[in-house]
């Protein structure tokens, strides 16, 4: 029973924390330290949630979350009789956790068959271009910029993007590109576009999402300043926002309208760095929250 108090008070703080989280100032700062602090958040609530009501369901066996369901999947009898709450408890708890689960799977499988249809469209309609090596370039006059994650990653650019853009832009939203690429940063949307479809009506849920694809944006700015100027990036920006930038094709990652003036503001005007002790702060959070969760679903309290 105290297994399943604790995990249940964790899902309500981690459910709180995301609340509050949605509103923080210093993600901008260090929005890879901000990503991992939403990773950690959202995997804690999800076995938190899970694991409170499959602890309470397995009291009978007076044992672990997962020693008490391998005990119920060998069909041992346990000490105690199950009444009608424990039963419900199993019941709502194994749903829950397969509805987790299915969707991730769900979202990784629409995710792929996505690329694989995009791949297959770009080799008929897109072609390289001496001018921009290893780009694929769509003959559209629309403004576009996105890549095409995975094993045969792909950056796209068209045709009008690159009358668009300035040569030193141009530079610099192909380094941005490139670093979703590098960073595997669709890895890092799937949980959330995974636990928004297990709950599209949850706001929390819904500004999880947008403010992840915020971060790794930011974070794919900060890789690219490493190769080009902040401000050419910022003017590119600019240019794709006036232009009435194309939408990115689904599964894939590109610019988004809504981004845009948060990402500009930032590039000319970085803020200070998070503070040290802030940063190993929010990192011992993170760790707690992946070591505890677990533990609690293993050690019986």
């Amino acid at each position: 029973m105290i297994t399943a108090a604790v995990l249940a008070a964790l899902a309500t703080a981690c459910a709180l924390g995301s609340w509050r989280f949605t509103t923080a100032r210093w993600t901008s700062r260090a929005p890879r330290l901000a990503v991992i602090v939403w990773q950690s958040l959202g995997l804690a609530w999800g076995l938190a949630t899970t694991g409170s009501m499959l602890a309470f369901a397995v009291q009978p066996y007076g044992t672990g979350v997962l020693q008490g369901l391998i005990a119920f999947g060998r069909g041992e009898t346990p000490p105690q009789a199950w009444d009608f709450l424990h039963v419900l408890a199993l019941i709502a708890g194994l749903t829950a956790l397969a509805v987790l689960v299915v969707v991730l799977i769900m979202a990784g499988v629409q995710a792929l068959r996505a690329r694989r249809r995009h791949r297959m469209v770009l080799a008929l309609i897109s072609r390289d271009d001496p001018g921009v090596p290893g780009v694929r370039v769509l003959d559209h006059p629309g403004a576009a910029a996105y890549c095409v994650p995975g094993l045969r990653s792909q950056v796209v650019v068209s045709e009008g993007a690159l009358k668009l853009l300035s040569e030193d832009e141009l530079a610099a939203v192909l380094a941005h590109e490139s670093a979703h690429v590098r960073e595997r940063h669709d890895l890092v949307l799937l949980p959330f576009a995974a636990l928004r479809r297990a709950l599209p009506w949850s706001k929390v849920v819904a500004d999880a999402q947008s403010q992840v694809e915020l971060l790794i944006e930011m974070a794919a700015d900060d890789r690219a300043r490493r190769y080009c100027s902040p401000r050419r990036l910022a003017t590119a920006l600019l240019r794709f926002g006036t232009a009435g930038a194309m939408p990115t094709p689904q599964g894939m990652l590109g610019v988004h309208a809504h981004h845009v003036m948060a990402r500009v503001d930032r590039l000319i005007k970085p803020g200070p760095e998070l503070a040290a002790p802030a940063r190993y702060g929010f990192i011992a959070l993170s760790v707690s929250l992946l070591i505890a969760t677990p533990f609690l679903w293993v050690i019986p309290l």
